[in-house]
C-alpha cells in the first residue's frame, strides 16, 4: 500500500475501515481523521474491508496478497485507526472476517483508536463491549474512542463532523494517539 503524507515522516498510521458501504460515513469520518493527522506530520495508510475479495474472507484465505499487504502495513505502522459501523450492536461481520485472517498478536505494542459510528446514541457502548475487547484480543494498546451519531454527519461535505463537540473530541482521540505513539518511540513501537 501507499503511504500517504510527506517524505520526512515520522511516525506511520494504518486506518481500517469496517464498512461495507460505498457511502459510508466511516469512511469519511476515518478520511477526515487521516487528514487531520497528516497535517500532523504523520503517514498515513487506508484500508478497506472493501479491498478483499469476498472469496478471501469466506474461506479464511490466510495467503492472500491483498491481506499480506495489510499486514504488513500495520506491522510497519506505529499506530492504527480501526471503525466501523455499528451493526446489530457490534461491529460489522466484514470486519471480523478480515480480522480474523490477522496474526493474533498483530497490534501488540501498537497505539489503537477505535471510531465507531451508528444511527443514535443508542448503541455507543459497542465500542466498550464489542470493538474494544476485540482489538485487545490482538493485543492492542486500546484508547478511549470516538462515536460518532449519523445525524452529526454531512456525507457531501469536505468536513464531514457537523458538531462542533463532536469534532473537538475526535481531535482530541488523534492526538492522544500521537502522543502514545511518541511515548512509545518512532521505529521502536513494532
Amino acid at each position: 500500500m501507499i503511504w500517504e503524507g510527506s517524505e520526512d515522516e515520522m511516525s506511520r498510521i494504518v486506518i481500517l475501515s469496517g464498512s461495507p458501504s460505498v457511502q459510508s460515513g466511516t469512511d469519511k469520518v476515518l478520511r477526515y481523521a487521516g487528514g487531520i493527522l497528516q497535517e500532523d506530520g504523520m503517514e498515513v495508510c487506508f484500508h478497506s474491508v472493501r479491498d478483499f475479495a469476498a472469496e478471501t474472507l469466506v474461506s479464511a484465505n490466510f495467503k492472500d496478497v491483498q491481506i499480506g499487504e495489510l499486514i504488513a502495513d500495520i506491522e510497519a505502522a506505529d499506530g492504527v485507526i480501526v471503525g466501523s459501523p455499528v451493526y446489530k450492536a457490534s461491529y460489522t461481520g466484514v470486519l471480523k472476517a478480515v480480522l480474523d485472517l490477522l496474526p493474533e498478536s498483530i497490534l501488540k505494542n501498537k497505539v489503537v483508536l477505535p471510531v465507531m459510528s451508528g444511527g443514535s446514541s443508542g448503541h455507543v457502548l459497542a465500542i466498550d463491549f464489542a470493538l474494544k475487547p476485540l482489538l485487545g484480543v490482538l493485543k492492542g494498546e486500546v484508547l478511549q474512542g470516538v462515536y460518532v451519531v449519523d445525524a452529526q454527519l454531512d456525507k457531501a461535505a469536505v468536513i464531514p463532523i457537523r458538531d462542533v463537540v463532536l469534532d473537538e473530541r475526535l481531535r482530541g482521540q488523534l492526538t492522544e494517539l500521537v502522543v502514545a505513539v511518541g511515548r512509545h518511540g518512532v521505529g521502536q513501537i513494532s
